[in-house]
């Protein structure tokens, strides 16, 4: 957001957002994105936040699930696009192959994810590196496929565009 020239509260609402985007897991996995948006409110308006910036931070919280959100203001498309590049091996705990689902598989396969912003372009870059002996490409858009047309929406919304570059072959 800095790069694209965003006021500094509004990276900051940002930063919040992006900080607090997962506290709905403590609650349960399924609909974290809306009791995380719940529970952050109420931790940023004990803590004396304006109504409208804990508001702001709450809806970009509530709409980051790709099952069940959007992009619907330039924070929560910041946060959507963080949120949905975060595919990496280190995110994978138990490197136990054979106890792997899909999601470890796919996860421990990404031997090394960048996204880069191009201001100057306005494109915004997903590379990774996949390891097709551990997990075949198509494995990653099993799973990822729809938190990919998330994040090519959510550029859509910034009025930057969405690149997808797997293995050094550009897919979107």
């Amino acid at each position: 957001m800095k790069d694209l020239g965003y006021p500094e509260r509004t990276i900051e609402l940002a930063k919040i957002a992006g900080y607090l985007h997962d506290i709905g897991n403590c609650v349960n996995r399924t609909d974290h994105a809306h009791s995380g948006a719940i529970i952050a409110y109420n931790i940023l308006k004990d803590m004396g936040m304006d109504v409208k910036e804990r508001t702001e931070i709450m809806m970009a919280i509530g709409n980051h699930d790709e099952n069940t959100g959007t992009a619907i203001s330039d924070i929560s498309a910041a946060l959507i696009l963080a949120d949905k590049s975060d595919v990496h091996r280190d995110r994978v705990s138990n490197t136990n192959l054979s106890t792997f689902d899909i999601h470890d598989r796919v996860n421990y396969a990404v031997t090394d994810a960048e996204l880069k912003l191009d201001a100057k372009e306005r494109k915004i870059t997903l590379n990774l590196n996949i390891d097709t002996k551990l997990c075949p490409v198509l494995d990653y858009f099993e799973i990822f496929m729809d938190r990919t047309m998330m994040s090519k929406y959510a550029a859509k919304y910034l009025k930057i565009w969405f690149e997808l570059v797997i293995n050094g072959t550009k897919l979107l």
